[in-house]
Formats: structure tokens, C-alpha cells, sequence
């Protein structure tokens, strides 16, 4: 393990935006809580759309998406705040 000081652009919750050293553009830190359930989310629509459930697969692809669409913001609100260009 390497120790290392890294830039917060936001709180320390659940969806941090840090900058860690030699990075242009910060990133995103998502707990490991966090990334299992996204990765259990991801594979629950895998698997409703291999069985044809188009109609849940849509409210879970939904959700999802409204999440990923939350984080995004909150990155791009942090890095207006701090006057950093978006990456993409």
C-alpha cells in the first residue's frame, strides 16, 4: 500500500470527487459498497433483458441511468466550482 495526498473537490461521501497526484482531471471514489451494487444492478438488466422482460429492464436501465446521471453532475458541478475544464 502507497500513501499518497489527494485533492477533495467535494465532500467525503459516498461519491467523492478527488484528484490523485500526476492526474490532470480528477475522479470519482465509489465505495465498494457502492460498486457491488451497481455491478448486481448492471447484471439484474442483463439478465431481464436475455429473459425478454423488456418492460423491467427498462425501470432498472432507468434507474441506473438516474444515478450515473447524479454523480455526473455532482463531478461536473465540482470541477465548475473549482474552474477545471470537463474532460469530455
Amino acid at each position: 500500500m502507497e500513501r499518497v495526498e489527494a485533492e477533495l473537490f467535494t465532500d467525503g461521501g459516498n461519491d467523492a470527487v478527488v484528484r490523485l497526484p500526476g492526474r490532470n482531471f480528477p475522479g470519482v471514489l465509489i465505495q465498494g459498497d457502492t460498486l457491488s451494487i451497481v455491478q448486481t444492478d448492471v447484471a439484474e438488466l442483463v439478465e431481464l433483458c436475455a429473459a425478454g422482460d423488456l418492460e423491467e429492464a427498462g425501470h432498472v436501465a432507468s434507474l441506473l441511468h438516474t444515478d450515473l446521471e447524479e454523480t455526473l453532475q455532482r463531478y461536473t458541478e465540482a470541477l465548475e466550482a473549482h474552474g477545471i475544464r470537463r474532460p469530455f
